[in-house]
């Protein structure tokens, strides 16, 4: 019963495609209609019903969030220091060691034991990352050569250079994702722009840009990547631009299938006879119907940018040196066979990266499916 004594609700009933069931009525009372569901939450909930897609999603995304906090998890100075009264913030500022009571003016190495004992002892204290090491940190103190197996200074063990593992995969997973979600972020822009003008165009100009696309097709992406590793000096943006070059032919090729189609639809042609301009018919009412391929398409092309990149920097055609990469760390794992912690902690994290994002695209493929039935 319900608490205020009235009859109990009723749930209303949705129809096939979504549309709303009229409800029972009582007598003299009108029939009432539920609201009826949108396509996209109609996706949405065919998207939830994916266990392994939905449950994909939710680690991926906490693993990006979390490599987005990388100096917060996993770095060689302490969070906050509060040193004979006076708190201090390594992590946004350098302190010279003569600040904690050392000889120097350089600036402090929090993993030096001197320096640890003096802002640790007596009143005191600091509060460290849960992994007190860098990307780059060279640990001078370490008790075993490298590179060292996992142990308790060193979880997942160092590699060749001294560096903390552990580090060198979450600052090298950060920048695998960031640059994949900037080589898919271009692709899809120009992707986008060059399938439609295609697809709404056609004849002439549709002949036009296909021509263009064969012979740009047909270059040798990797000579050209050598080349101009050999002129310029490696860096993100560089290979960002050169790779932005290729990447957009494919998902052009579905727009523009897309905008075929849809430019004989029935809408277009009434908005062509009230007079609407190209450009507002384009990106108002043939682009959002033909967004399907786009969005399914982005999973799968992130994914060929991770590994694009860590196949670049295992041959060293990748970021600059010294810059934390799954590839280059794959490559000394190649070099250091001995040192199994180093290929098997890397090839997990990038096996593990792939699988999310590839059974995100599997699931979002069958929620974005017209043939499916709705939730």
């Amino acid at each position: 019963m319900n608490a205020g004594g009235g009859d109990p609700p009723r749930v209303a009933r949705v129809g096939a495609y979504g549309q709303a069931a009229p409800l029972p009525a009582e007598a003299g009372a009108p029939a009432r209609l539920a609201p009826p569901v949108s396509p996209g939450r109609r996706a949405w909930q065919r998207f939830r019903r994916n266990r392994l897609g939905f449950v994909s999603l939710i680690l991926f995304s906490t693993m990006v969030i979390l490599s987005l906090f990388a100096e917060v998890l996993s770095n060689d100075k302490p969070l906050i220091v509060r040193y004979e009264g006076h708190f201090y913030f390594p992590l946004v500022r350098d302190y010279p060691e003569r600040t904690f009571g050392g000889d120097f003016a350089t600036p402090a190495d929090y993993l030096d034991p001197f320096i640890r004992d003096r802002i640790t002892g007596g009143d005191n204290w600091a509060i460290y990352p849960p992994n007190p090491y860098g990307p780059r940190t060279l640990n001078y103190f370490a008790s075993q050569p490298n590179p060292a197996a996992p142990s308790q200074e060193n979880f997942f063990g160092s590699d060749d250079r001294g560096r903390d593992l552990l580090a060198q995969l979450i600052y090298g997973f950060r920048v695998s994702v960031l640059f994949g979600l900037a080589l898919t972020a271009i692709g899809v822009v120009l992707g986008v722009i060059t399938g439609a003008i295609q697809g709404f165009l056609g004849g002439k100009t549709d002949l036009a840009f296909q021509r263009f696309i064969e012979i740009w097709g047909s270059m040798p992406e990797l000579y050209l990547l050598i080349i101009f590793s050999a002129v310029f000096a490696p860096s993100v943006s560089l290979l960002l631009i050169l790779l932005s070059l290729f990447g957009w032919m494919g998902l052009s090729d579905y727009v523009r299938a897309e905008f075929l189609r849809n430019r004989q639809m029935d809408y277009v042609r009434a908005a062509r006879a009230l007079g609407v301009g190209k450009l507002r018919i384009m990106s108002k009412h043939i682009l959002p119907n033909s967004m399907t391929p786009v969005v399914t398409f982005l999973p799968f092309r992130m994914s060929a940018a991770i590994l694009a990149l860590t196949s670049l920097d295992f041959l060293g055609l990748g970021v600059p040196p010294g810059t934390p990469s799954l590839g280059e760390l794959l490559s000394q794992g190649k070099a250091n066979i001995d040192a199994w912690w180093i290929s098997l902690s890397t090839f997990g994290v990038l096996a593990l990266t792939l699988l999310l994002l590839t059974f995100m695209g599997d699931a979002l493929r069958d929620a974005l499916d017209p043939r499916k039935n709705s939730a």
